[in-house]
């Protein structure tokens, strides 16, 4: 992937690239994506946290990562991860980010059930 060479390595695009679809989001969920270790997706997030890329808040026992959006950095870093992003179609865009992460609408059918 060309994000893995922009950012130095396939974790690193894994992870903006998930923070930019979802937009908040905790390791454990980048990691069943990728069906992968939950740990080095945890030091990566760390690592961007530290630099000031992204902040964290404590949800129960859950660590939220989000783009830190007072940090000069982020606005160029989603430029590049938007150019990639509307490359990908839409079967792409559904294998990478398989997992549901909000409550399906109340009343809104399940596809393929009548």
């Amino acid at each position: 992937m060309v994000l893995d060479g922009i950012f130095g390595n396939k974790t690193a695009s894994r992870v903006l690239l998930h923070l930019y679809h979802y937009t908040e989001i905790h390791s454990a969920a980048i990691a069943q994506d990728y069906d992968t270790a939950v740990t080095p997706i945890r030091l990566q997030l760390e690592r961007f946290e530290k630099v000031g890329i992204i902040v964290a808040k404590n949800v129960g026992r859950t660590r939220l990562f989000s783009f830190n959006n007072k940090s000069p950095f982020v606005k160029p870093i989603k430029n590049i991860l938007a150019i990639f992003y509307e490359s990908l179609s839409m079967e792409e865009k559904e294998k990478i980010f398989s997992t549901r992460r909000r409550p399906r609408q109340k009343g809104k059918p399940i596809y393929g059930r009548a």
